[in-house]
C-alpha cells in the first residue's frame, strides 16, 4: 500500500514541501526524504543533502540555513534520511551503504518533478562523507558537491589519528548514533542507557579496557566493537577511503574547512588530493578551498587569539554562488582565487593554492640545557640548529595523562576537548616538555603545514608521542594553534606496526596539519612535547599488546629521552609569511 506524501506551504517563502517521498534503492530498500520546490514552473537544479542526523530537525538545526532557504534561492532541495536512520528503512552500519545509495539516490533526484536533471550535493560532517562516497561511484546526474567539515578517510582523521583512537570524539558520536538506533528498536532501557552515558561521557574516558568503552557495548552500537578491532589501516577501512584514489572523482567541489575543526587536516587534503589527481583537467581546475575560524559545533568562529572574524553564515552565500556558478553557468567569481582563508586574528587572504607558494618553511629547532620540564623550565626554541646540548626526559604515567586543553575534537566542549585554550593547567607538568622563542620582532603569518621532527628513545617496546604548537602572548597565555599524536608503532606504516627497541633513539614525523594565524610581534612560538593529550586520543599503556585492548591493571611507565643535538635535531616545521 502506497500513500501520498504530504506536501506543506512554507509561509512567506514561496516554498512548499513534499513530506516522505519515496526512493528504492538497488536492492528495494526505500529511504524517503523531503522535497522543497519554490513555486516556478522551471526546471531546476536538485541540491541533495543525505544525513544520519534527521531531515527534519537534524540538518536544518546545525551548519547551514534551513533547506527552505535554498529553495527559495532558486533550487529544488532534497534532504533524505540515509539507510536504516529516521524515516527510511534498512539497517545502518556508518559508511557501508553510502556509495550504492548515493549513487541511487543521485539519479533518483535528478528525475524529480522541476529538476532540470542536474544534481549538486551538500552538507558538512559526516553528511560531506556521504556526498564524496557518492562522488567517487560517479554518478552521471551528480554535477557539484561541497563536502565541508569532512575527512579523506575514516580510520586516519576520524576514528584514528597517528594510530591513536580518537577516544572523546568517538566515545560521543557513537553513542550518539546509538540513540536512534535503540529507538527505532523500540529498546527504552537501551535508549535511556546510552543517553545517559553522552551526557555523562567525560565520566567513561578513563575506563579500560578501551575497546570494552561501556556505553558502547550495546547492541545498538555493533560497529564501534570493528573499529576497535580494527585498529590498524586495514582493508576494513580501504575500501571506504577517498584518498586511496582521487581519480575516481569527476565534479567540481567546495572543500570548506575550520582551523579548529576535528576533521581540518582531511578536508584540505581532499582540496590537494582532487587539485593533484582528479579524473581529468577540468575537475582538477574545480577545486576551492574555504578556511575559516570555526570549530566543528556549533559552527561558531573561535576568539582566543583575537578579533572573533566571521561566523559560518557566510558559508551559506559561499554555497549559493557555488552552486550558481556550477550548476547555472552564472559568473560568481567564486572561482577568482583557488584557496580562500581567514586567517587567525588576521583576516580574508586568497591563495592560488595549498600550502600557499609565498609561504617559507622554516625550521624552528629546540633547545634546553637539560631541563625543558614545564613551562618553568629552559626549554627554547629557535631558528638555530642544535650544537651538543643534553637531551631532556620526562616519565609519562598513563594513569596521570596530560590534560587535552581545546584541541581538534568534537562535537561539543562542554564533552569533547575543541578550540583554543589556556595551555597553563597542561603547561605547569612536568610530564610536558615546554619550548619557548624569544618575543618576536615583526608580526608573522603561519600559513600551511606543520610537522614535528622528533628524536627519542623511550624504556618501553611501545608508547605515544605528541606534539602541541602554540601562540603565546605578551601577558603569557599559551594558546593552542594545532597539535598531533603519533602511536609509535606506526613510525613507519599505519598498516604494518613495529615494535620498538627500548633504548634505541628513532626518529618520528609527527604531523599537526594546516594552520592560518597572524602572530604578533612580542607574541612568541611555543613547542609542546609529551606522551598524551587526553582525552583527545586514548592514553597508550605501554605494553606493546594489541591497541585498545590493555586492562586497568596492565599499565606501565615509561621514561622518555628527547635528544636535541647535532646528530639529532629535533625541529618544528612551520610555514612563515613575512612582511
Amino acid at each position: 500500500m502506497t500513500t501520498t506524501p504530504l506536501i506543506e506551504e512554507m509561509p512567506g517563502l514561496g516554498v512548499t514541501v513534499e513530506r516522505d517521498v519515496a526512493a528504492t534503492m538497488r536492492d528495494g530498500t526505500v529511504l524517503r526524504a523531503d522535497v522543497y520546490r519554490p513555486e516556478t514552473r522551471s526546471d531546476l537544479p536538485v541540491l541533495l543533502t543525505r544525513s544520519i542526523y534527521d531531515k527534519r530537525s537534524g540538518v536544518p538545526t546545525f551548519g547551514s540555513a534551513h533547506p527552505a532557504w535554498f529553495a527559495a534561492q532558486g533550487y529544488v532541495v532534497v534532504v533524505q534520511d540515509c539507510r536504516g536512520r529516521y524515516a527510511s528503512e534498512g539497517d545502518f552500519y556508518p559508511y557501508f551503504h553510502e556509495m550504492h545509495d548515493g549513487y541511487d539516490s543521485v539519479e533518483w533526484a535528478a528525475r524529480l518533478a522541476g529538476s532540470d536533471g542536474r544534481v549538486g550535493m551538500m552538507g558538512f560532517s559526516y553528511v560531506g562523507a556521504t556526498q564524496l562516497l557518492a562522488a567517487v561511484m560517479a554518478p552521471p546526474s551528480l554535477a557539484s558537491i561541497t563536502p565541508a567539515f569532512t575527512a579523506s578517510q575514516y580510520y586516519d582523521g576520524w576514528t584514528y589519528n597517528g594510530g591513536a583512537l580518537a577516544l572523546a570524539f568517538i566515545g560521543y558520536w557513537a553513542t550518539l548514533l546509538g540513540l536512534e538506533t535503540a529507538q527505532r528498536a523500540g529498546d527504552l532501557e537501551g535508549h535511556i542507557g546510552l543517553a545517559a552515558a553522552l551526557g555523562a561521557a567525560p565520566n567513561w574516558y578513563h575506563s579500560l579496557p578501551v575497546a570494552g568503552y561501556p556505553p558502547l557495548q550495546s547492541p545498538h552500537v555493533p560497529y564501534f566493537n570493528d573499529w576497535a578491532e580494527h585498529c590498524s589501516y586495514d582493508d576494513y577501512w580501504r575500501r571506504w577511503s577517498i584518498d586511496e584514489d582521487y581519480s575516481r572523482i569527476r565534479v567540481p567541489a567546495l572543500h570548506v574547512a575550520g582551523w579548529y575543526d576535528v576533521f581540518l587536516t582531511g578536508t584540505v587534503k581532499n582540496f590537494v588530493g582532487l587539485s593533484g589527481s582528479g579524473y581529468d583537467d577540468r575537475t582538477r581546475d574545480r577545486q576551492k578551498l574555504v578556511v575559516g575560524p570555526w570549530a566543528h559545533m556549533p559552527w561558531t568562529p573561535v576568539s582566543r587569539l583575537g578579533s572573533d572574524g566571521p561566523s559560518t553564515m557566510e558559508i551559506d552565500s559561499w554555497l549559493v554562488r557555488w552552486f550558481d556558478q556550477t550548476l547555472k553557468g552564472k559568473e560568481t567569481g567564486v572561482m577568482d582565487s583557488r584557496v580562500t582563508a581567514f586567517t587567525l586574528d588576521g583576516g580574508w587572504r586568497d591563495f592560488a593554492s595549498w600550502p600557499p607558494a609565498e609561504a617559507v618553511v622554516e625550521d624552528w629547532f629546540v633547545h634546553s640545557d637539560g631541563c625543558a620540564n614545564s613551562k618553568f623550565g629552559d626549554g627554547r626554541l629557535d631558528r638555530t640548529a642544535p650544537g651538543d646540548e643534553p637531551p631532556d626526559i620526562f616519565v609519562y604515567e598513563p594513569g596521570v595523562p596530560v590534560p587535552s586543553m581545546g584541541g581538534h575534537s568534537c562535537c561539543f566542549d562542554s564533552i569533547t576537548p575543541m578550540g583554543p585554550a589556556d595551555q597553563h593547567q597542561a603547561e605547569v607538568s612536568r610530564m610536558v616538555l615546554v619550548y619557548t622563542s624569544d618575543p618576536l620582532t615583526e608580526d608573522i603569518e603561519l600559513v600551511g603545514d606543520v610537522v614535528v621532527t622528533l628524536y627519542a628513545a623511550t624504556t618501553v617496546v611501545d608508547t605515544d608521542f605528541t606534539a602541541r604548537l602554540c601562540v603565546v602572548d605578551e601577558a603569557g597565555c599559551s594558546v593552542n594553534l594545532q597539535e598531533g599524536i603519533l602511536r609509535a608503532r606506526y613510525r613507519h606504516s599505519l598498516s604494518d606496526p613495529e615494535l620498538l627497541t627500548p633504548g634505541r633513539v628513532y626518529e618520528f614525523k609527527i604531523e599537526l596539519g594546516p594552520v592560518g594565524a597572524r602572530v604578533g610581534a612580542g607574541s612568541r612560538l611555543r613547542l609542546d612535547i609529551s606522551s598524551s593529550d587526553f582525552p583527545q586520543w586514548d592514553r597508550n599503556l605501554n605494553t606493546g599488546a594489541q591497541p585498545l585492548t590493555d586492562g586497568p591493571l596492565d599499565s606501565t611507565p615509561a621514561t622518555q629521552t628527547v635528544l636535541h643535538n647535532r646528530t639529532y635535531p629535533t625541529r618544528v616545521a612551520v610555514p612563515v609569511l613575512r612582511g
